[in-house]
């Protein structure tokens, strides 16, 4: 069976859904959240009017369920430990105990984003000459900026590293203002950038092409609310900034409300994942 034919859409130069003719006359869909989350392709035989789901290999399916599994419930504690480190920070007295349970929540956020590269490198990929989801070898790394969907996953993890040296920052003691802005917030404004440039991906990926509503897709659900809850860290960002003069934050109900409901956003996005599963 051949690939005689193709169609690609996408964003700009990324390809995010790819579909072919085959040589008995039917289909073949590829579209790369679908493939990369739930490992399924979709096919239409010859004379069907109707498509159906083609599942990739056992073994590259419960691959993908694992690391779904394990990215799920690390932004969902990573998320909810943030919320709880917004909480204490503003109803508490904040301080060291805030800051550790921020650093918490930071290393579970780091572990659901190297996760979710690791679910993009390993996604099993298309291949046109058999209209099924080709397996692919383990790999613990890859470098592969043409994609879209490594793009947004690897912007995603590097975004959770530069928090954790935000958030590292934040447990020393005696900072001056300046040392603050640069060690704590200079590294929380890049985190946040990235998280936005990451959802941005994420969202032209899931919309194969420019971002709009797609209310009836889970994946767009979770997409939307995770860059809901990387709007509101930038917010909280922006108005953690120490005024030089002053000493004081821009607005610290703005920088702590922010940062707890835009945990609370990828809480949600965690616990919905846990449903996009193969």
């Amino acid at each position: 069976m051949s690939r005689i034919a193709r169609n690609a859409e996408g964003a700009g130069p990324f390809t995010t859904r790819l579909t072919w003719s085959l040589s008995d006359g039917g289909t073949a869909v590829w579209e790369s959240r679908r493939a990369r989350k739930r490992g399924l392709l979709t096919v239409r035989a010859a004379g069907e009017s109707k498509s159906r789901s083609r599942r990739a290999d056992s073994g590259s399916v419960a691959r993908l369920g694992r690391l779904n599994a394990i990215a799920a419930g690390a932004f969902t504690v990573g998320g909810c430990l943030f919320a709880s480190g917004a909480a204490v920070g503003q109803f508490g007295t904040g301080g060291l105990t805030g800051a550790w349970i921020y650093f918490a929540g930071g290393l579970f956020f780091n572990t659901g984003g190297y996760v979710s590269l690791l679910q993009a490198v390993n996604a099993p990929r298309q291949d046109g000459g058999t209209g099924a989801l080709a397996a692919r070898r383990w790999r613990w790394w890859s470098y592969e900026p043409d994609r879209i969907d490594w793009l947004s996953t690897f912007l995603l993890f590097v975004g959770t590293l530069v928090f954790g040296i935000n958030l590292l920052s934040s447990l020393l003691q005696g900072l001056s203002v300046q040392q603050v802005n640069r060690l704590v917030w200079a590294p929380d404004m890049v985190g946040c950038t990235l998280f936005l440039l990451s959802g941005h991906l994420a969202l032209a990926e899931v919309c194969h092409g420019r971002p709009g509503i797609r209310a009836h897709d889970l994946g767009w659900w979770i997409v939307a609310v995770n860059q809901l809850g990387s709007v509101l860290f930038m917010a909280a960002a922006l108005a953690d900034f120490t005024r030089p003069a002053t000493g004081s934050v821009v607005n610290l109900d703005i920088a702590n409300w922010g940062t707890l409901t835009g945990a609370l956003c990828f809480a949600v996005g965690g616990v919905l994942q846990f449903f996009e599963r193969p």
